[in-house]
Parts: structure tokens; sequence; C-alpha cells
């Protein structure tokens, strides 16, 4: 029987509400605030609504607005569920809230009670609000800012160094040439080109593998790290830009979800063009919310030059 309590039935409803905290515990980080509730319960018996189901359940809560009220409170002790106390509690709850000019009734829910979170839904509670929590040296680690080093190179896919190096002599000047310009190997079937000016500016290395692709012509990369967090990639083939990565989408900020897809490694392409297998770069070429749910930036650039057959220097 669906009762609303009186001052009398205060124990029975803190007894009641104390199980409860027992059963379904706080978020750990939490303060305890039994007792805070405990209080909330008294003023209600007086100003809201509590309602008992003989000495088995309670259901708690009052108005927060002119056409809003929220369920603060429910709980039916486990030798009387799935006799349908908690609907029963729920539908008086409505009932009397809606009396007072409720139009639309809240209730809050911890993320893992997936039972009361299933009764809910199944009652019409849909999601209005989602509360997140982190912890503090968690948020600190992953919003510090990145302040790394940038540095690249590209990588021709040639065993003709003569003709890389003449093809670097012809192109580097148009884009601001530096002291600073190495071109070394083959190995492994690629020549790199070292550059001071496209080592910290990776807009104007991805401008120069894009030249040396189409006048070579050949597959380049230009494959590098940014601010110390992120690793780049991009595929060129005849001087047509093919793929490109990034592992950390929106590092500089948000995109279309088109454009986060796009920045992901197409493994068959790198594979078809460059010989890796198409298993490992899809394993090491991955894309995250987070640098810190990947392996450190340089280490992931050094394993994504390996599946591909590139050296990089020490």
């Amino acid at each position: 029987m669906i009762r609303a309590a009186t001052s009398a039935d205060l124990p029975l409803a803190h007894e009641l509400w104390r199980e409860f905290g027992a059963e379904v515990a706080d978020a750990p980080w939490r303060d305890p605030d039994q007792d805070e509730e405990l209080e909330e319960i008294d003023r209600l018996v007086a100003e809201g609504v509590v309602l008992l189901a003989d000495e088995d359940g309670i259901a708690f809560g009052g108005m927060t607005g002119t056409r809003v009220a929220e369920l603060r409170g429910l709980y039916v002790r486990p030798r009387a569920r799935s006799a349908g106390l908690a609907g029963e509690l729920t539908r008086e709850f409505v009932a009397r809230v809606r009396e007072a000019g409720a139009e639309v009734v809240e209730v809050d829910v911890l993320a893992d009670n997936d039972g009361a979170r299933a009764a809910y839904q199944r009652w019409g509670f849909t999601p209005v609000e989602l509360r997140l929590a982190a912890p503090v040296p968690e948020l600190e680690r992953r919003l510090a800012p990145a302040a790394g080093p940038t540095f690249g190179a590209v990588h021709v896919q040639t065993d003709d160094l003569g003709a890389v190096e003449r093809a670097v002599a012809k192109a580097l000047p148009r884009f601001g040439r530096s002291a600073g310009t190495s071109v070394t190997g083959p190995h492994n079937g690629w020549v790199a080109v070292h550059d001071e000016l496209c080592d910290r500016e990776p807009e104007t290395l991805q401008r120069l593998a894009q030249e040396l692709s189409y006048s070579l012509p050949a597959v380049t990369l230009a494959l590098g790290v940014e601010r110390g967090a992120v690793v780049r990639y991009c595929l060129y083939d005849r001087g047509g830009a093919v793929d490109e990565y990034l592992s950390v989408p929106e590092f500089y900020g948000a995109l279309p979800p088109g454009d986060v897809v796009a920045l992901g490694s197409n493994p068959t392409v790198v594979s078809r063009l460059t010989g890796a297998d198409a298993r490992r770069v899809r394993e090491v070429a991955r894309t995250a919310n987070s640098p810190a749910d990947l392996p450190p930036a340089e280490q992931l650039v050094r394993d994504i030059a390996g599946v591909i057959g590139i050296e990089l220097p020490e």
C-alpha cells in the first residue's frame, strides 16, 4: 500500500534511505552527504512529497520550478523487488506533482546503475544532460599546452640520389631555401630530404613533397612531428595527394565528422604505394582524441616510418 509519509514515519524513511546508500555507492570523490539527504527527507515530509510502500520502499521529491518536478530518490528493498513497487511509488509521485502543476519530471541516476537506468528509460525518461567527471591530474596532463619540437622530412621513393638532389636544388629556392639542406640515401628504396625551413614549417614540408613527387615523378611522403604532440604524414603520387594522416585529427580544433575520418590513415593506399603491410599500417597509424591516448609522438613517428621502411636519424 502506497501512503504519504508523516513525521511518525521518519525513522522508517531514514532507514530505507540508509539502505539505499549502502547498496548504491556514490562516486568515490564526493564527500558523504547522507545526513543532508536525510534532512531533505525531513523537510519534504512537510513541504514536498515523501511516499512509502508499506515497510519496503520510498520515493521522494518535489517541485523545482513552476512546471518541473524532481524525483529525488527512489528505493525498494531487495525482498520486495519484482513486485512492481518502484513503478507504483513513481506513479503516485507523478500524480501528486501533477496536481502541483508539474508538466515534466526529472531524475538523476548514476551512470553505472544499470538497473535504475533501464527502469527509468522504460517509463519514458530520456537523457537531457550528461555530467562528466575527470581527475584533476588527468585533466592537467591532457590539457597541458603542446610545446615540443616540430620536425620532419620528405622521403622520395627512388634509388636515384642524384635526381632527387637536382630536383631539390631546383625547388627549394621558391620556398625560401635555408642554409641547412641534406639529401641522403637511398635506404630501402627511399631517399630522405631534410631542410631547416621545412623542418619547422609543416606546410612547407608538404609543398616540397608535392613538388618533388610531381617533378621526378615519384611517390613521396612528408612525415613529421608537430609541437611534440602529434604525427602527420602526407603521401603523394606523381604530384597528387593520395592520403593524409594526423594522429589526433582535432588537435588544432573541432572538425566536421567527414574531415576527422579523412585524417585517418588509409592502409590500402599506403600498402599499394609503399609496399608496407596494410595490417601493420592499420595497427600502428591509429588516431585518437588526445595525444595522451597514443604512444609519444617521437615514438609513433618512428613506428610509422618503420612499417613503411623509412630510416629516421637518431
